[in-house]
């Protein structure tokens, strides 16, 4: 019998680590080549790890809830009849001494009880080093991330460290420490741990649901996002009755030819990627006291998930495809999207975001931005309205077809003219669709 490493496995270049949330399988079960053996998530997306081989689950190495780098070994698979495995069987014993050392050190650093308390999330190797230093969990709580979601890097928590040393010997505990209260059963005093708070139904009618993991990012991220930036709107009006009769004039034959359906999305996506072409200064995001001018167009594309989640996946230079390549870009990610296949790289790396709240009906609305980047554009529900139409022999009421354009932008690095112009260049590109053109 040789041992398969079941790794952690590469989910994109921007993503270094994953929560596992549920092993699907047990030490015993059997497995089957490509079955799912748990399911991880990262910041963005919720995804499976499946087998690479056929065996028994012999071993686990992390628990749910525990954070696994790319790479990492996370369990062992029996395989019978010789079979290949990643590691040499020269080196398995060798691996398996050096994993044994990192799950003891693992387990050393998430030993202490008082830090698995914290709401926040902490690396081990943060842990080790305020454990070791002898730091509070509200002391550690208190320190300013630098790192992705304002998480504390081993940086933020060594400087931390150094600059506690170098102030008097009285203020740094009580500068930081929650009040604290006697046990009634002892003299030691302790941290007064924060209950969590349960609403409760008064009429007994009530359901009361705690949000899902998801649930509980997005809200962390809109409410930082809220706080982060100075969200300013500007609001166009937009006759696409070109692009409307041009659609249903084509979308049949563009199906059959391409195997694609054409929707508005892609010739919206179009327009937004030419006008940041045409005003970089909103293809940015914003570091602290530094922008940084991204040089890819990468559009983020927010979509609703069938429980009610959003998610947004990114379509990578954006600016370099035509409106076939578009389409299939929207499709693909809006299909992976509902049907949860999208991997975490596909949410990484966007530069500017569009929502469509016209899906729901909604005329136009006031997005939430997408940190760090600096707008994000909602595309309004399509109409018929009365419009006055200006023609040589003078002007005249006509039934025209328009939307909103609903753009909100972070008015610390983006002023009106740059956020207003921006979204006028959108609304110029697809009044000037060529209704004659091809795909």
């Amino acid at each position: 019998m040789a041992k398969f490493e079941l790794k952690l496995p590469k989910m994109g270049e921007s993503v270094a680590e994953a929560t596992i949330t549920n092993w699907l399988k047990k030490v015993g079960d059997p497995i089957e080549a490509d079955e799912a053996v748990l399911e991880i998530a990262t910041d963005k997306v919720d995804s499976e790890v499946p087998s690479e081989v056929s065996g028994i689950l012999s071993e686990i190495l992390f628990q749910v809830d525990d954070v696994v780098q790319v790479g990492q070994t996370i369990a062992y698979i029996e395989v019978s009849g010789g079979v290949a495995v990643d590691v040499p069987s020269a080196e398995i014993s060798a691996a398996a001494l050096t994993i044994e050392k990192e799950v003891e050190v693992a387990k050393e650093i998430s030993a202490p009880a008082n830090f698995n308390d914290s709401e926040k999330f902490f690396s081990p190797l943060v842990k080790n080093i305020a454990k070791e230093e002898g730091i509070s969990v509200a002391q550690l709580e208190a320190i300013a991330g630098s790192g992705k979601e304002g998480r504390v890097t081993k940086d933020d928590i060594l400087k931390y460290v150094a600059d506690q040393k170098n102030t008097t010997k009285a203020a740094p505990v009580q500068a930081v420490a929650q009040p604290i209260t006697p046990e009634v059963s002892g003299q030691n005093l302790q941290p007064a741990k924060a209950a969590k708070a349960v609403p409760v139904s008064v009429n007994g009618g009530d359901e009361i649901i705690e949000m899902d993991r998801m649930r509980k990012l997005i809200s962390g991220y809109m409410v930082a996002s809220v706080q982060t930036s100075a969200h300013v709107q500007s609001f166009i009006e937009v006759d696409v009755t070109n692009i409307v009769k041009w659609r249903d004039k084509v979308k049949v034959a563009f199906e059959k030819r391409e195997g694609e359906k054409l929707t508005f999305t892609p010739i919206m996506m179009e327009a937004v990627a030419k006008a940041l072409k045409d005003f970089p200064g909103m293809n940015i995001s914003v570091d602290g006291d530094y922008i940084i001018k991204k040089k890819n167009i990468n559009l983020g594309m927010a979509a609703a998930l069938p429980n009610g989640n959003l998610i947004v996946p990114v379509i990578k230079n954006a600016d370099q495809l035509n409106l076939v390549g578009m389409a299939k870009a929207v499709n693909d990610l809006g299909n992976r999207a509902k049907a949860g296949k999208l991997k975490p790289d596909d949410t990484q790396g966007g530069t500017y975001t569009v929502t469509n709240v016209g899906t729901f009906g909604s005329v136009f609305g006031t997005p939430i931005i997408n940190q760090p980047q600096v707008g994000i554009l909602a595309l309004g529900a399509i109409r018929k309205v009365p419009a006055v139409i200006e023609t040589p022999e003078g002007d005249f009421i006509g039934i025209r077809q328009k939307m909103f354009l609903s753009h909100s932008y972070d008015h610390r690095v983006v002023d009106g003219a740059l956020g207003g112009s921006f979204v006028k260049r959108v609304a110029e590109y697809l009044e000037a669709f060529d209704p004659n053109r091809d795909y």
